[in-house]
């Protein structure tokens, strides 16, 4: 079952955002299905022109 759903901000946190330069909120475009036992989320900045794929223990809330 996936934590956050489609449209929701988040923040990513993985350490090769923070080095591009990725601060920003991430979208969640689209719930993906789960490799080893994590959901996956496809995720979008609108500061990038490209979108990530996440596992969920790569996101927190954005507040």
């Amino acid at each position: 079952m996936h934590r956050f759903k489609v449209g929701q901000s988040v923040r990513y946190n993985q350490s090769t955002a923070r080095r591009s330069g990725s601060t920003a909120s991430f979208k969640i475009i689209k719930l993906l299905p789960s490799e080893g036992g994590l959901s996956q989320y496809r995720i979008k900045s609108p500061s990038e022109a490209h979108e990530r794929i996440a596992m969920e223990n790569e996101l927190n809330q954005d507040f």
